[in-house]
């Protein structure tokens, strides 16, 4: 049976003030798109059409901070064939995927200086976020606690638990020592300056998040990970469909109430540009790495 849209929600209160930023001038948010898993409307969200192909966007967000440059989720890893070798043999069925080129070779083609790199920030603990983890060996993985006990046991579904447990993660957990932000209960400011700020949604995940990034401009962005897997989970509020969120959300309720509290901050920042995790449309938009072509990306923008 399918749901209709969720209820409009009141923006958010004139008493929640829009928290002030203070990025550093040479900051920056940069697209690394490594490949795409092919699904469709119907998959993405209620009332998708089955004939509406979308290929969701797999990859990472690098974000360029002079006090240490963080990777938001991995993306394919050169692994990747091996780690959905792991999975059963249904997932393996229904997920087709092309790889383009690791978000590790891609820094690596475009020059970048990896010691610049501070962490991976996952925005939750899944298979698609975290295959390119190992690429990167040694480098703090930063995640919220609820996800990092959640990998480690049999609530969290869609991991490479057979490839990855074994594996020696630098975890480093998120601490949400920060009070309210924007209508989320806590937040922590990773560098204190405002320009990039991680607030708890749990829903799909116990311990997804969502990362606010504020750049010099002024131009802000929310990076939702899978709260919804297409914008139009946000601008016409749809949640998954029934049987997908029954089988891929872990709180339905929760990942619902982080749906309407986003539409609430949409509405009080206008410009405020949403990047669902597996939205094309979205990294289209964010800068690209120098000497990488990604004609995916590039057609998705027309």
């Amino acid at each position: 049976m399918k749901k209709s849209k969720l209820p409009m929600p009141a923006p958010l209160p004139a008493s929640i003030p829009v928290p002030e930023a203070r990025p550093p001038a040479d900051m920056d948010l940069v697209a690394v798109p490594t490949g795409v898993n092919h699904r469709t409307a119907a998959y993405a969200y209620t009332g998708g059409s089955i004939f509406d192909k979308r290929d969701f966007h797999i990859g990472a967000a690098l974000i360029k901070h002079p006090q240490g440059d963080l990777l938001v989720d991995s993306g394919f890893g050169r692994d990747i064939a091996k780690q959905i070798a792991t999975m059963p043999r249904i997932f393996q069925k229904i997920t087709k995927y092309d790889v383009w080129k690791t978000a590790a070779d891609q820094l690596k083609a475009a020059g970048y200086d990896f010691g610049r790199l501070s962490g991976i920030l996952l925005t939750h603990a899944h298979w698609d976020h975290m295959s390119g983890i190992p690429d990167f060996p040694g480098l703090p993985v930063l995640v919220s606690p609820r996800d990092r006990a959640a990998f480690y046991s049999h609530e969290m579904f869609g991991n490479f638990r057979g490839y990855f447990q074994q594996l020696p993660f630098n975890w480093r957990d998120l601490t949400f020592e920060g009070g309210p932000y924007l209508g989320f209960p806590r937040h922590h400011d990773v560098y204190g300056d405002g320009s990039i700020v991680c607030v708890p949604a749990p829903g799909h995940t116990p311990g997804s998040i969502i990362v606010f990034v504020t750049l010099p401009n002024q131009v802000r962005y929310a990076l939702v990970g899978d709260l919804v897997w297409q914008r139009e989970g946000l601008t016409r509020r749809l949640e998954r469909p029934f049987l997908i969120r029954r089988l891929g959300d872990f709180d339905n309720e929760g990942n619902r109430q982080n749906i309407l509290k986003m539409v609430s901050v949409m509405q009080r920042i206008p410009g405020l540009i949403v990047v669902p995790a597996h939205d094309q449309r979205a990294f289209a938009e964010m800068n690209q790495l120098p000497n990488v072509t990604t004609k995916g990306l590039i057609l998705a923008a027309r």
